[in-house]
């Protein structure tokens, strides 16, 4: 996979960045965790420029933000229990985990959306809660492009500080990719079936 990434974003440039990133926020298949730092190594390799892969990676989070962001707008608090009653044992959703969320981002509001752009694993699910609540669109925007500048710029300058020792990192990141995979899998599993 590590081969992949670094083939389409050698290829592709900052748009392949911009288009991984979109992905791994509205369904992750790839986390940024894997994206941004991999990017850094180009970086390094004098390929990319790091202002321009923190740029790109910001922006694909951004725009990777905003349909869920929508969603949650369009759809609303009830519009998504009622989601999660006919869905929500896929998605492994309840009625419960929307109130939680909700009463969280009503205690803390526009600072989770920021602070949550730093937490891997609800990094773009934040975007829910803040349309459901009808958060206004400018500070969302805002908090979730400080937030997503903050992260992208991190990972980034850990791919590219760690240039030096990639070769040896490289033989371990494919296996580590797989073990979380599975894991993710394994968890997710357990709790679909738990819910039956």
């Amino acid at each position: 996979m590590t081969q992949w990434i670094l083939n389409l974003i050698y290829s592709t440039g900052y748009l392949g960045i911009v288009f991984l990133m979109f992905l791994e926020n509205v369904f992750p298949p790839i986390p940024s965790e894997y994206i941004m730092p991999l990017a850094g190594f180009l970086v390094a390799e004098e390929k990319l420029l790091l202002s321009g892969i923190i740029a790109a990676g910001t922006l694909g989070s951004v725009l990777g933000a905003l349909p869920l962001y929508y969603f949650g707008y369009k759809v609303g608090e009830e519009g998504l229990k009622r989601f999660a009653d006919k869905y929500g044992k896929w998605l492994t959703l309840t009625r419960e985990d929307i109130e939680r969320a909700n009463v969280w981002f009503d205690k803390y509001g526009a600072i989770a959306v920021f602070l949550c752009r730093l937490i891997p694993g609800i990094r773009s699910f934040i975007s829910i809660p803040a349309g459901i609540n009808k958060m206004s669109f400018a500070p969302f925007l805002f908090y979730t492009t400080l937030g997503s500048a903050i992260w992208t710029a991190i990972l980034s300058y850990a791919g590219y500080f760690l240039h030096a020792n990639f070769h040896q990192i490289d033989g371990y990141m494919d296996y580590i990719s797989y073990a979380v995979f599975g894991s993710i899998i394994v968890l997710y599993l357990r709790r679909v079936l738990k819910k039956n």
